[in-house]
């Protein structure tokens, strides 16, 4: 049964929501991992590296001269537990965004992303992504696609660092004003994580869970919030 549905802007989660979580996991990180300790030495004069390596040595209790063997022991910690640790995601998106830039990481969607976002746009609708990978890692990660380039579709995006964490409601709110302040009803949230879903509508947004097969989301219990398999599934109308 199609969702019909009616709204100004989308706001798109990216892992288990556009693209499977494999490619974070598997791909993305298995070209971040080893790279991580000779990016922090190559770039001592980058203030966003010299910010993420000071934040992790804070975040993890190491001394202020920690090693950079150190602290990517930390960083390969938090990896492998898929920790959404802000200094992470600074450095892992800076990583990616070079590895995109030489054509050495290609993203790839599920089928039905970008028919939809391809036809979401043609209805005058607005669309956005909140991740927590960085914004840096977005917008290189949407830069080489197997369907092309993609950045033009989204107006904004936000991560944990420019809006907050993914499952508190005052990240949304903050990301509301940062689209303009429509009507929170007006913005329309899609995810496969249910505590994201629930922080959005406890903002006021319209949100629509996915569960897509064969993903770690695809059982979860998504409460009273409308769920799909699929962006064919949903019908979205410009408010």
């Amino acid at each position: 049964m199609t969702e019909q549905l009616t709204t100004r802007w989308v706001v798109l989660d990216i892992e288990g929501t556009l693209t499977a979580t494999s490619q974070v996991h598997v791909v993305l990180y298995d070209y971040a991992r080893p790279r991580l300790g000779p990016w922090i030495d190559e770039h001592p004069e980058d203030p966003r590296v010299t910010e993420a390596v000071d934040a992790v040595r804070a975040e993890a209790g190491l001394p202020a001269d920690a090693s950079t063997e150190e602290v990517v022991r930390v960083l390969h910690s938090w990896m492998d537990e898929d920790k959404k640790a802000a200094p992470l995601k600074t450095l892992q998106g800076l990583i990616w965004e070079q590895g995109y830039a030489r054509g050495e990481l290609t993203s790839e969607y599920f089928p039905d992303v970008v028919p939809a976002l391809k036809a979401w746009r043609e209805r005058g609708l607005a669309l956005a992504v909140f991740s927590s990978g960085s914004v840096a890692g977005q917008i290189a990660s949407f830069s080489n696609t197997t369907e092309g380039d993609l950045r033009p579709f989204f107006r904004h995006h936000f991560d944990t660092v420019n809006a907050g964490p993914k499952r508190e409601a005052a990240s949304y709110h903050a990301i509301a004003h940062g689209l303009g302040d429509p009507l929170p009803s007006e913005i329309l949230f899609l995810s496969d994580v249910p505590a994201e879903l629930d922080a959005a509508k406890t903002a006021g947004w319209q949100v629509v869970g996915l569960a897509r097969p064969g993903e770690p989301y695809e059982k979860a219990d998504f409460g009273l919030h409308r769920t799909v398999a699929s962006f064919a599934e949903l019908e979205i109308d410009p408010a």
